[in-house]
């Protein structure tokens, strides 16, 4: 008779002794390495999400330096047009991105000008539930657009981790689903597996390893539980353990968005399964991008580190090989008002832009530049649907039906190459 995975719980290392190492092992990486055989995830194509928390001031991002409009609103904080880094006849991007120029003359970067929604919302968090929900001014919706996706994308009997925000602070509301839990970490060191050392803790690992290979028996929902938090973790963790230690020649910028784009690296090079990731640039609150003084220091700062830190992650990516695997993009809440404040900043506007990285991509301008003048909450007029954009990221990227996703349809724009 051949052993089954409960049989071997209790002969090898007993029930209590497994449940006392429950705790110690990551509920992801067991999910992960238990999926082990029967996941082949080498084409599977990623998505790494980062939020622009306080709502991005698009105008001295992505710098309509030719159009007179833009010197006259802004007579104190706009960008001098022999300190931009031309892309197209009539634009330039902030004297702190030239890592983004590269990429884009790489055809690895793609700007879609004007994003937003119809009616849009001038309050943070109520913006903020607009795009994080893809549901706008509906205060009912409970669950993320990503999180939707998660469920639908997800088989339960596989224990697969298909969503994963990175960063401080709690899960946010755009990965809310209602059957998948997804989880938070801060750094991989916070999911190193607390082993016994020494001769001890191989057995364990090789006791664990040979569990993750036993038929599996639901006679117990307590040990399959057990059997699920802690022996894929252990079988699995000397490979992350390894990779965590070989940078592979990569290097990132002594910023906190590069360290959680290098975490998010790591754990694509395992093969975790992860097809969402959630990270976010300028905190927790209102964000760092809601300057509404002074704002010139602060924002050269988040748009230098945004631009260093995704090309760091874009070059990681290319030199492992994953670059075609994985799409980056960026969002904000909204944008900032055409017109500086008189405290050298910008106050709550609308439509803004949105950046994409990877290798997939045709790379370029997407759409055309909002007009300044004609206004929407004293902001510039979306050109493109938010939704239009994430239909792109969840039919012709993750493979997901945006329809049902989205609670509609929305034309994907054309970004990715055939």
């Amino acid at each position: 008779m051949s052993q089954t995975r409960r049989d071997f719980l209790k002969s090898a290392l007993g029930a209590s002794t497994l449940l006392s190492l429950a705790p110690t092992a990551p509920v992801f990486l067991a999910r992960t390495a238990l999926a082990g055989a029967e996941r082949k995830s080498e084409g599977d194509t990623a998505l790494v999400l980062i939020e622009l928390s306080g709502g991005n001031d698009g105008l001295n991002t992505v710098v309509p330096y030719a159009d007179d409009a833009y010197a006259r609103s802004r007579p104190t904080i706009r960008l001098p047009e022999k300190s931009l880094h031309k892309i197209g006849t009539d634009l330039g991007l902030h004297p702190r991105m030239e890592a983004f120029q590269r990429l884009y003359q790489e055809g690895h970067l793609s700007i879609v000008q004007g994003v937003g929604y119809p009616n849009p919302e001038g309050d943070h968090f109520a913006a903020m539930r607009n795009w994080h929900t893809a549901r706008p001014h509906d205060t009912t919706c409970q669950t993320g657009w990503a999180g939707r996706a998660i469920d639908r994308a997800t088989q339960p009997e596989q224990g697969k981790a298909v969503g994963l925000f990175v960063g401080p602070g709690s899960r946010p509301l755009a990965l809310n689903s209602e059957k998948v839990p997804v989880l938070a970490l801060r750094s991989l060191d916070q999911w190193k597996l607390r082993a016994l050392p020494g001769d001890k803790g191989d057995a364990y690992r090789n006791q664990l390893g040979q569990l993750a290979g036993l038929r599996r028996q639901r006679e117990n929902p307590l040990l399959d539980f057990v059997e699920r938090t802690t022996a894929g973790a252990y079988a699995d963790s000397r490979k992350l353990d390894a990779i965590a230690q070989d940078a592979g020649g990569a290097e990132y910028p002594p910023y906190q968005l590069a360290e959680r784009l290098r975490t998010i690296s790591q754990l694509l090079r395992a093969d975790c399964g992860v097809r969402i990731f959630f990270t976010e640039l300028g905190g927790d609150g209102f964000g760092g991008f809601d300057n509404h003084a002074n704002q010139i220091g602060n924002h050269c700062a988040l748009l230098e580190q945004l631009a260093r830190s995704v090309a760091a992650f874009v070059a990681d990516l290319k030199r492992q090989n994953l670059l075609d695997r994985v799409l980056v993009a960026t969002f904000s809440e909204f944008g900032r008002t055409v017109s500086e404040n008189g405290r050298r900043g910008t106050d709550h506007g609308a439509a803004a832009p949105m950046f994409l990285a990877g290798g997939r991509l045709k790379g370029g301008l997407v759409g055309e530049h909002p007009s300044l003048t004609d206004l929407a909450n004293n902001g510039l007029k979306f050109r493109t649907d938010f939704r239009r954009v994430y239909a792109t990221l969840l039919d012709r990227w993750l493979g997901f039906d945006s329809k049902a996703v989205l609670g509609g349809g929305f034309e994907p724009l054309e970004l990715l190459k055939g």
